[in-house]
């Protein structure tokens, strides 16, 4: 069985850029940044990566944890993106970095290390690393 994850979004003209965004029974709304064009009335679209990233880090993270009952008091992640250049890769591409803090006074270092291992295979990471296919097609009903 296929997890179809779905999302629903439409501008709102409360901004040039500004949407609402629906998915999963939650109302979000997004904009681009004043300074781009924007009204800066939510997160960009890159901010929402970002975050998707950083969510399914700390997810994962505490999944696994639990798994094993490893003492992990607290993860937090922080995530950035940018465009840049990569050594070995032609042109500008998309750089995000996380940095994983996991608080546990009791962990050992061999289970830090090993956390931080998971942190880096979560799925959105293995997404954003691997190959995604897009279909776009066109629609005339707006509801």
């Amino acid at each position: 069985m296929t997890d179809i994850v779905s999302a629903r979004v439409s501008e709102t003209g409360k901004s040039t850029f500004a949407v609402e965004i629906e998915t999963g029974g939650h109302r979000l709304v997004g904009d681009e940044p004043v300074e781009t064009g924007g009204g800066g009335l939510g997160p960009s679209p890159y901010q929402l990566l970002a975050a998707a990233l950083g969510e399914c880090t700390v997810m994962t993270v505490r999944w696994f944890a639990r798994q094993r009952k490893w003492p992990v008091e607290h993860v937090a992640v922080a995530v950035t993106h940018r465009k840049g250049e990569r050594a070995g890769t032609p042109g500008k591409v998309d750089l995000f970095e996380k940095t994983v803090t996991i608080r546990g006074d009791a962990l050992t270092s061999e289970q830090r290390e090993r956390l931080i291992d998971v942190a880096a295979k979560c799925p959105v990471h293995r997404t954003l690393e691997g190959q995604a296919y897009i279909e776009t097609r066109s629609s005339n009903d707006l509801s």
